[in-house]
């Protein structure tokens, strides 16, 4: 059996809707933790089986929450771009649109987030796995582009939704807005990883403040736009 289907089982299930509730997503969560474990360590060889094993579920489980391993495979990639945005950073980032000083609000929070980018090994690990797969595996970036930016990154979108509701920001399309932010901040990061190389410290905070002031030139809002950056 060649790789491209032994990465599609019979056994996986059209996608539906995936199973609700604190004991599902009890389940969901025990699921990604395994997948990104043996995903880091196997790549995307690593078998539902063995993924259903060590996350203490049936195989059939897996394909209920997620319905083809490509799915669970970006799910977790996913998961762990999102992961620094803990509940923490989360309430900081979506709080922005309270503070009197946007940009200073905004340096705060992406500090605080790319810190945490830095010191997770999964988010540049798992990133480097994907881009190692993708000539093997070109369905994953299907399954990637299917799900839509603001699915990839919800935490960010809720953000930059709540900064333009509140009159802070004016975002004209979201999806770009998301993919900006993301270039400006976490990407450099991502790029110097792939060859084992990291940016230092100084440099992450010019990139922080430099592209906050830029974010801030393109989509602030005119009484914040104004505002002259300390």
């Amino acid at each position: 059996m060649s790789p491209r289907n032994a990465a599609t089982p019979a056994t996986a299930q059209p996608a539906k809707q995936p199973p609700a509730g604190p004991r599902a997503e009890a389940k969901r969560q025990a699921i990604v933790k395994a997948a990104r474990a043996l995903f880091l360590r196997e790549g995307f060889d690593a078998s539902v089986d063995a993924i259903a094993a060590e996350a203490g579920v049936s195989k059939v489980t897996v394909y209920n929450h997620f319905g083809s391993k490509e799915a669970l495979f970006v799910g977790v990639v996913k998961d762990s771009l999102d992961a620094p945005l803990d509940d923490t950073l989360a309430a900081a980032i979506e709080g922005l649109g309270d503070s009197d000083d946007l940009r200073e609000a905004m340096v705060a929070a992406a500090r605080g987030w790319v810190a945490e980018v830095r010191a997770n090994p999964d988010v540049l690990a798992l990133r480097n796995v994907v881009a190692r797969e993708l000539h093997r595996f070109p369905e994953l970036a299907a399954a990637w582009h299917r799900r839509g930016t603001e699915h990839h990154h919800p935490a960010m979108a809720r953000a930059l939704r709540h900064l333009a509701d509140e009159g802070r920001l004016e975002v004209g399309d979201l999806d770009v807005a998301i993919l900006q932010l993301y270039s400006l901040l976490v990407y450099p990061h991502l790029v110097f990883s792939t060859y084992g190389a990291e940016v230092d410290d100084d440099l992450t905070d010019r990139l922080i403040t430099g592209g906050v002031d830029m974010f801030l030139r393109h989509y602030a809002a005119p009484a914040d736009r104004n505002r002259d950056p300390a």
